[in-house]
């Protein structure tokens, strides 16, 4: 009788659901431009902030720390406003938080930059799991394609980071820029408080667009789990402290420095646009293992890099290999647990802003006790060589 009642509410109102989606879909694309900003900015300004504040790099560490802790609170509360109002209320307050931290970043004291970059990380928080569970479940059977051409605005955002800083900073217009950040924020806000959502999966209701649960075992919630929370700590370990590794092998801050976090988002951003079509020929589980050894090559490169060209050049392999990865993932959560992700995805997506915590403080700790921030870059080089043993081991159990 379920099935029936949802053809007939599909039948009754296909012209204003499908708009209303459209529309809600384009702004949620829009939005992720800004999210790629919001989640990166810390990592061109960093060098500004040591030099600002003469700090040592585990002190350097609590700015991305602070921003993923910040996430996590804001994930594990978006998933419970999901499962309660829907996604409307977590996203309009997430970009409003956005627009906040951006607004007050560049602030006199060291605190107030800390509390600016947990306004952001909230706000990030709040917002990507009703962004990709959103699109996952518009994208349907295609949601692994969909999700990576989301993520592909996001790392359109990322990349433009580095240089509108860059530029920002050669012309002594930091402020005025994150101020338009935050106003692109607040105008995100305001149209997300009044689009139609349409409809929306809930876990009691029977799935009729073939995303049915698959596999909802603990072992495969278990991996699947791990997976989220390593890779996000890869991505912003190499994210964070690009910068910072050219400037040291520079010996000074140079546009070249301040520009490695937008190489390595330029090699994720291409691996994204150009995912969808590798995806029309290579399974999701194969593609995913070769990414991830493209990510270790890149990391193994710039480890041992002794010139800037040898460390960009890294740099860029490993953001082309974390493309794909992660709207992968996401879509691998939609699928195996259909309309319950929703429910477990604000737990999943708060352990990946665990890990994007854990990640950078992990590589300024090793740092600061070793004495090199190339002994650093073996934390993210071990997650992806780890990833890949748990991706192997899920393939046999899921058929990916």
């Amino acid at each position: 009788m379920s099935y029936d009642m949802s053809i007939t509410t599909t039948m009754a109102i296909p012209e204003r659901t499908s708009s209303s989606r459209t529309g809600v879909l384009a702004l949620l694309f829009v939005g992720f431009v800004l999210s790629g900003i919001a989640t990166t900015i810390v990592g061109p300004i960093l060098p500004v902030f040591i030099r600002r504040w003469g700090l040592d790099d585990s002190q350097a560490g609590l700015f991305p720390s602070t921003l993923f802790l910040a996430a996590l609170v804001g994930t594990g509360v978006s998933g419970k406003w999901m499962a309660w109002r829907g996604y409307r209320p977590a996203l309009v307050a997430g970009y409003a938080l956005m627009g906040f931290g951006l607004a007050t970043l560049n602030a006199s004291t060291r605190v107030n930059a800390l509390a600016a970059a947990a306004a952001l990380g909230l706000g990030y928080g709040l917002t990507t799991p009703g962004t990709n569970l959103y699109v996952a479940e518009a994208g349907g059977a295609r949601s692994a394609s969909l999700l990576n051409l989301l993520n592909l605005t996001w790392g359109a955002g990322a990349m433009a980071c580095s240089p509108l800083i860059v530029l920002a900073l050669g012309n002594n217009r930091l402020s005025g820029l994150l101020i338009a950040y935050a106003i692109f924020g607040g105008l995100l806000a305001f149209a997300l408080l009044f689009a139609r959502f349409g409809p929306e999966k809930h876990e009691k209701a029977i799935d009729t667009v073939g995303a049915t649960p698959l596999l909802v075992g603990r072992g495969v919630t278990i991996a699947l789990a791990t997976l989220f929370f390593m890779y996000v700590s890869m991505e912003t370990s190499i994210g964070v402290w690009s910068a910072e590794y050219s400037r040291r092998i520079a010996h000074g801050i140079t546009n070249m420095t301040t520009l490695a976090p937008m190489v390595f988002y330029a090699g994720l951003t291409s691996g994204r646009g150009l995912a969808p079509l590798v995806l029309l020929s290579v399974p999701e589980g194969p593609l995913v293992i070769g990414a991830l050894s493209l990510v270790a090559i890149g990391i193994t490169t710039l480890i041992f890099s002794a010139t800037l060209k040898a460390a960009i050049a890294g740099i860029f392999l490993a953001g082309l290999g974390c493309a794909s990865i992660y709207p992968i993932y996401i879509a691998w959560l939609s699928k195996w647990f259909g309309a319950r992700a929703k429910r477990i995805g604000g737990f999943l997506f708060a352990l990946a802003s665990l890990g994007g915590a854990a990640g950078p403080w992990l590589v300024g700790i090793s740092s600061q006790y070793s004495g090199s921030l190339r002994v650093g870059f073996l934390v993210p080089l071990l997650s992806a060589l780890l990833m890949i043993c748990i991706v192997a081991r899920l393939r046999r159990q899921t058929s990916q």
